[in-house]
């Protein structure tokens, strides 16, 4: 991302900071009162911090499952990028309010008296040398990490099994998902384990460097622990239980989204003159503040078309299951997000054009154009690679009458591709308590969202119109947006008042007159499908 300072504002205006410490770089974007970008910057792990040898800003072990990154590089990362700001000519005394969001399931291990050590920052010395010894765990574990099989199993038999246990937090036992990590740790390497004061999540982790003092979890981030009942907003017993004593301790006790947590440390103010009044709104997840950077609304939907396609939900009322997961939502703490992962997303699609459509896009469009809504009852199932939702994999086409053919025609095999992926997507997505209702749109990003006629099939398949949104920031846009709104939620004012002025997403196209009545039974008939090529993919 190229550094782009247009201060444009009234130099007097206040400003607002959105961090983002992802698994490859740490991002800010600043905004103003009225929701312009007036800057933004980054710092790239593996380039310019070369002395923590990172590939892709983490350490792969020889036993290729455990992967971690070194959380000084975190801490050096926010000093280079808080002097490059200074050069910049960003006028730190304007900013009233920062947030920010980690890389989901990261966790950061404290050592016993960094409490102390963080409310004694002498401003005359960077961040990264006062912190060196601060750690219990030098390298912490991130989301690529899946080492932690053994613990999974223990929790799940636990909670009473893994239907029990999504029912409870969200989700059934993930080997990325912090409780796992933190029982891994207190089994493998009890020393640490007892050396440890703290335990915070990459984004609670980041909070605490601006506070001074460590900053509460916040429940939608929370909810990626297989720790938090997503209901009461509380540390689960059991689950506490199955994973490490007196662990209500080391997490300290959740909090809403929208929470200040309080003024800036003075080291910020000696060292780069922020105001002290500049509040710090909690820090959430990477997923959660795209979230709020989408601007998604109740009913809304977000398909991220990409290497693998995401899907974002704004849900009510939650039916947590074995595939996907249901968190809190940053936005709206009566509500919930759910977030659905398909591995088989543009390579998929890329791999069809080639094979049907001679490597052209526009052949590819004319194929969706000219073939029919329900493409004459065929139906194909593309898992070029083991699917993560539904863990099925092989190609399986389908005649109209449900027999199993070895082809299809190149036009009929582009729309069983697009209609076959996105049916998958809508049906997973009730599953987890999503229901398209009136007004639902259905929001785009992602590279497949530049193609006008792949975006026509996702309309016609969720009967809902389609908006592409450009979603260069996501995540660092929804903690500018959140640090703003943290200011004004007590006084209950809603999120979607304060970015009211934000660039509207586009409207790229709505869906055909009988889509409704052509999907919706398709949709049936797909799930029926689907669970017939579960049972013969099935080891």
């Amino acid at each position: 991302m190229r550094t782009c300072v247009t201060m444009a504002a009234a130099q007097d205006s206040p400003l607002y900071l959105g961090f983002d410490f992802s698994t490859q770089q740490l991002k800010v974007v600043v905004i103003d009162g009225d929701l312009n970008v007036v800057h933004q910057d980054n710092v790239q792990f593996d380039s310019e911090l070369p002395e923590f040898r990172t590939l892709g800003g983490v350490h792969v072990h020889a036993d290729r499952l455990t992967v971690t990154s070194p959380v000084l590089m975190w801490v050096k990362a926010l000093d280079l990028l808080l002097d490059k700001m200074k050069r910049a000519g960003l006028v730190f005394s304007r900013v009233r309010a920062l947030s920010g969001s980690g890389q989901q399931h990261g966790s950061v291990f404290w050592r016993r008296g960094a409490s102390e050590t963080l409310q004694h920052l002498d401003p005359n010395q960077d961040l990264h040398q006062l912190l060196q010894d601060s750690f219990s765990v030098s390298s912490g574990p991130v989301w690529m990490d899946s080492s932690s099989s053994r613990q999974c199993d223990e929790l799940q038999a636990a909670a009473g099994g893994a239907v029990r246990l999504a029912e409870i937090t969200g989700s059934r036992a993930y080997e990325r998902f912090t409780g796992n990590q933190i029982s891994k740790l207190r089994q493998t390497r009890p020393q640490d384990f007892q050396n440890t004061e703290r335990i915070s999540l990459v984004s609670s982790f980041a909070a605490s460097l601006f506070l001074g003092g460590y900053a509460a979890i916040d429940y939608s981030d929370g909810s990626g622990m297989n720790l938090l009942d997503i209901r009461t907003r509380t540390w689960s017993g059991i689950c506490l239980e199955a994973t490490a004593p007196h662990l209500d301790r080391l997490l300290g006790a959740p909090v809403p989204s929208t929470s200040v947590l309080g003024p800036v440390s003075s080291y910020f103010v000696q060292r780069y003159g922020f105001s002290e009044g500049c509040r710090v709104v909690a820090f959430t997840g990477d997923n959660p503040a795209s979230l709020a950077g989408m601007r998604l609304q109740p009913g809304d939907i977000a398909v991220s078309l990409g290497t693998s396609d995401t899907v974002f939900l704004w849900i009510q009322q939650p039916r947590p299951a074995l595939e996907g997961h249901v968190f809190c939502n940053p936005l709206d703490w009566q509500a919930f997000m759910a977030l659905l992962c398909f591995k088989n997303g543009s390579l998929t699609r890329e791999r069809i054009r080639n094979k049907s459509t001679g490597g052209s896009w526009e052949l590819f469009s004319v194929a969706l154009r000219d073939t029919p809504l329900g493409n004459n009852g065929h139906m194909g199932f593309y898992f070029d690679s083991v699917e993560i939702t539904p863990p099925a994999v092989g190609v399986h086409l389908f005649d109209p009458e449900d027999n199993k053919v070895s082809s299809l025609s190149p036009q009929v095999e582009v729309r069983a591709l697009v209609e076959g992926q996105f049916l998958s997507r809508r049906l997973h997505a009730e599953r987890l308590g999503y229901s398209i209702i009136p007004g639902t749109r259905v929001m785009a990003t992602g590279g497949a969202s530049s193609n006008k006629d792949i975006l026509q099939v996702l309309s016609d398949v969720f009967n809902a119109p389609v908006y592409s949104i450009d979603l260069c920031s996501s995540a660092c846009l929804g903690s500018a947006y959140r640090a703003l709104h943290g200011l004004v939620s007590e006084s209950a004012v809603s999120f979607f008042d304060v970015v009211k002025k934000a660039p509207e997403a586009q409207l790229v196209t709505t869906p055909h007159p009988a889509a409704q009545q052509v999907y919706d039974q398709m949709l049936k008939r797909y799930a029926r499908l689907e669970e017939r090529v579960l049972q013969e993919t099935r080891p």
